[in-house]
């Protein structure tokens, strides 16, 4: 199997992926100062099956949905454990976090501080003599 280009322009970032899985599938934007990533977690109660982590620029998203045994059930819904962790903004906030949840969709938002500097120019300074 030859790899496709976004398989190549992953690779880098493959330590960020859980090892084996489904993701969590989400978009994400900026809006009011604030980073947003909205996330698809149907059928979870997110008081119990989630778990949000911020650290060292790395927000982490652990969600559970169990799967409950019928007789004669056929099912193409995905039960186990999602995890998927995000790169945040370099001028995030991680002490200003929020989450919400409502109808499946689990929005989480964090403080951006100031605007984002793309290029941090370096003076060069000469030895004094």
């Amino acid at each position: 199997m030859v790899p496709d280009l976004f398989d190549l322009l992953e690779a880098p970032f493959a330590a960020l992926r859980p090892m084996a899985g489904p993701q969590i599938r989400f978009e994400d934007y900026i809006k009011d100062g604030r980073y947003v990533l909205r996330a698809e977690l149907p059928g979870i109660d997110p008081e119990k099956d989630v778990e949000i982590t911020v650290s060292n620029g790395i927000l982490t998203i652990r969600a559970e949905r169990r799967q409950e045994e019928r007789e004669g059930q056929r099912t193409e819904f995905r039960y186990g454990t999602f995890v998927r962790s995000i790169v945040l903004p370099p001028n995030a906030d991680e002490s200003d976090v929020r989450a919400t949840y409502d109808k499946g969709i689990l929005e989480v938002s964090v403080r951006l501080a100031g605007k984002e500097e793309r290029v941090k120019r370096i003076p060069v300074e000469r030895p004094q003599r």
